[in-house]
């Protein structure tokens, strides 16, 4: 895209500046567009699973009630509380999803076509994921309220801990795979089992990386049945408690679009991103954005399932699973990759 603004006059500075922008756009607007669709969708699976019928009288279909939901937000008042500190206050949601749009640079939508390219793609990830427990901590803190302290306690130790085990997980991808770039792991999941079938889930030994990955996912982002920090039997609505118009409306991009994140890498990590499944010459003439897409909503599916089905877990019983279950398992599993690469493609 840089070489095509500087085929029309523009200095290389001006043509690469003007390229990013338009890259970025070309992201966080489709992103920001299936952000509201995948939320009328998550109504519609939890719905047909109660047996009612859910969003279905704005626009047709009711494809327009998260536009609707979204309009009534920005034309409420935003309250702030008097005994808040204001400037945080107002700075937490902002950070949230910024952080939740951030990640999305190094994501490979096709073969070349990415933001940023990195060799550390991986990494970056992990540190803004990492940095998303910020937003939460700033507003459970800046509330003054019991309640959103609470819930940002518990949001802090949950995701911390999961992301430990998270870090396990990825460190066996990065080892088969040899690179923390993302392109570059999926390009190596192409023909990975029996020289055909494209994706590391389907090798015996990470299989099982990836179901704790999955699980693990839905803990990060506080998703049911681990959604402890906003368990409104306990905490009301949690670090959310205080906040209202667009300051809640952003959270509520934020997770969204973590969730949507968790989900692509899933794809990405796992199940040949924008690969098809078997590696078949005809199948590659499906656009592998499509391939992609595919996946994601069916994770995005498997995800809301879950929600609608699995009762929520006790605290306890969080931390227990994510220190005392994943941590040990998922550690066990890099010795157990690291060891049999050593002696299948090192010949140690």
């Amino acid at each position: 895209m840089t070489a095509f603004f500087q085929s029309i006059g523009m200095s290389f500075e001006w043509a690469w500046f003007i390229a990013t922008v338009c890259g970025i756009l070309l992201i966080a607007l489709p992103l920001l567009l299936g952000v509201a669709m995948i939320i009328y969708v998550d109504r519609k699976i939890w719905a047909a699973m109660a047996l009612r019928r859910g969003p279905n009288v704005v626009g047709p279909f009711g494809l327009l009630q998260s536009f609707a939901d979204g309009l009534k937000v920005f034309l409420q008042e935003t309250i702030v509380p008097a005994a808040s500190n204001k400037g945080l206050f107002l700075i937490a949601p902002i950070v949230t999803f910024t952080l939740a749009l951030l990640s999305w640079a190094v994501i490979p939508f096709n073969s070349g076509a990415i933001l940023a390219d990195i060799n550390v793609g991986l990494l970056y990830i992990l540190a803004i994921s990492s940095l998303g427990v910020y937003g939460v901590i700033i507003a459970g803190w800046s509330s003054n309220s019991k309640y959103p302290f609470f819930s940002a306690m518990r949001a802090s130790a949950q995701m911390i801990s999961y992301e430990v085990s998270i870090g396990f997980i990825l460190i066996c991808v990065v080892l088969w795979a040899g690179s923390f770039n993302l392109n570059e792991i999926v390009q190596a999941q192409k023909g990975h089992v029996f020289g055909f079938l494209n994706g590391f889930g389907f090798n015996p030994l990470l299989f099982p990386m990836w179901v704790l990955f999955l699980i693990s996912g839905m803990a990060e982002t506080a998703r049911a049945p681990f959604d402890l920090t906003e368990a409104e039997s306990e905490l009301v609505a949690g670090y959310q408690t205080e906040y209202s118009s667009m300051a809640f409306a952003a959270y509520w991009l934020g997770e969204y679009g973590n969730v949507l994140l968790m989900c692509t890498l899933n794809a990405v990590l796992f199940w040949g991103g924008y690969l098809p499944p078997v590696d078949w010459a005809p199948l590659y003439y499906v656009p592998g954005l499509v391939w992609l897409l595919i996946k994601i909503l069916f994770f995005f599916f498997v995800f809301s399932w879950v929600k609608a089905t699995v009762p929520r877990y006790r605290y306890d019983q969080l931390m227990r699973l994510g220190w005392k279950v994943f941590l040990p398992l998922s550690l066990g599993f890099v010795v157990l990759v690291s060891g049999y690469l050593m002696f299948t493609r090192y010949g140690a």
